[in-house]
């Protein structure tokens, strides 16, 4: 079990965190995903660890930009 923590930019809503969500758990291997809408903060939990171009392009697919 391995655990990444990446910033997103642009979330405003829960609508929001929960389209990043659906999209970074859909990514193969993932456990959970935890969205904290006040920081950016998105914490993935994965059996291994995952290519950090695989989470951008989940992100991406939200609508939204991995920054950090």
């Amino acid at each position: 079990m391995t655990e990444a923590t990446y910033t997103v930019e642009g979330m405003t809503c829960g609508h929001c965190a929960g389209a990043v969500k659906e999209e970074v758990s859909g990514l193969t291997g993932v456990q959970t995903v935890d969205v904290d809408l006040a920081t950016g903060a998105v914490k993935v939990t994965s059996q291994e660890p995952l290519p950090r171009d695989a989470v951008e392009a989940a992100v991406a697919e939200a609508g939204y930009q991995v920054v950090a």
